[in-house]
């Protein structure tokens, strides 16, 4: 994650289009990202999504309807956002490191490309 010294904090986090988008600003003077509700879902790291052991996915994304939306969204501690979802999954947290490590953003995305390369 290069170009975070620390893991930020969410300063605001609002459901957008009934749920099937999440906004995220980042620290009260930070870079704002917005999620896809379905992104977001098949982002999930909790063990039904993600093989403990490996790492592999369990999830089938055919699985998601492309219409998936966030109910209910609420802090876990001063680290992770935990989402309730339309699909009845509410077993994941989603810690603010990983949500910033998936950032849809046009910086982040294009920071991630040039670290990939």
């Amino acid at each position: 994650m290069g170009k975070f010294k620390r893991v930020p904090t969410p300063y605001v986090i609002e459901r957008l289009e009934d749920g099937r988008a999440i906004r995220i600003q980042w620290e009260e003077q930070g870079h704002v990202a917005t999620y896809r509700g379905r992104d977001l879902r098949l982002a999930c790291g909790c063990a039904a999504c993600v093989e403990e052991g490996s790492g592999d996915p369990i999830l089938d994304p055919s699985a998601v309807p492309d219409d998936v939306r966030a109910l209910a969204v609420r802090l876990v501690g001063q680290y992770a956002v935990h989402f309730a979802w339309s699909d009845g999954h509410s077993t994941g947290i989603y810690p603010y490191e990983r949500l910033l490590e998936i950032c849809p953003c046009e910086a982040c995305v294009t920071e991630r490309a040039i670290e990939g390369e």
